[in-house]
């Protein structure tokens, strides 16, 4: 029998990918997507935000819930957008304009090791009866020059993980699912995911 989760998201990118991880950990567990009214994210660190959001799904849906909160973070920005990658260059959530903004803050550094990020995602797990679990996966690499790819969503295309010379959205879906901050955040979610 198939048991189901709610992804508090309207983000259809974000449905896909995490239905795709899931399903490496626990395949009869199905991922829905969230139709409820979005929580307002007013914490200062991802695992603030992700818990908001958790919390709204479960109790809106009566399921167990999951959430992510996720960026990219920079060091030299001292870890800036973080947690407002999604609004970095506005509150109109534009991916082009928040792009195009990093990119020009990062335009006079020429070494790679000065345009050193994480993605960073911190995922909770918030069941309707109250139990809570967090965790935090992160994926180390630079910001690219100028955007490169067309596979994934968000900061993908200026994102190059370590070890690499790709950028995050010149991966394949099964390349990143596997690498991702939110593959290592999953990983570390394995336990929770098996006993739901």
């Amino acid at each position: 029998m198939t048991s189901q989760v709610v992804l508090a998201t309207h983000n259809p990118h974000k449905v896909a990918e995490f239905q795709a991880i899931v399903a490496q950990v626990r395949p009869d567990l199905e991922v829905v997507s969230y139709d409820g009214p979005e929580p307002v994210e007013d914490g200062t660190t991802f695992a603030e935000n992700a818990l908001i959001k958790a919390r709204a799904a479960a109790a809106h849906t009566g399921l167990v819930a999951l959430a992510d909160d996720s960026g990219i973070c920079v060091d030299v920005l001292g870890g800036s957008p973080g947690v407002f990658s999604a609004y970095w260059a506005g509150h109109r959530k534009d991916a082009r304009a928040n792009l195009a903004l990093l990119l020009d803050q990062l335009s006079d550094l020429a070494r790679d090791e000065d345009r050193s990020a994480q993605f960073r995602s911190t995922i909770a797990v918030v069941s309707p009866g109250g139990s809570e679990h967090v965790v935090e996966g992160v994926w180390p690499g630079r910001v690219a020059r100028e955007p490169q790819g067309e596979h994934g969503f968000g900061y993908d295309p200026v994102f190059i993980p370590d070890g690499g010379d790709r950028s995050a959205a010149e991966l394949s879906p099964e390349e990143k699912n596997a690498a991702s901050h939110r593959a290592r955040a999953f990983a570390a979610l394995g336990d929770v995911l098996r006993d739901l």
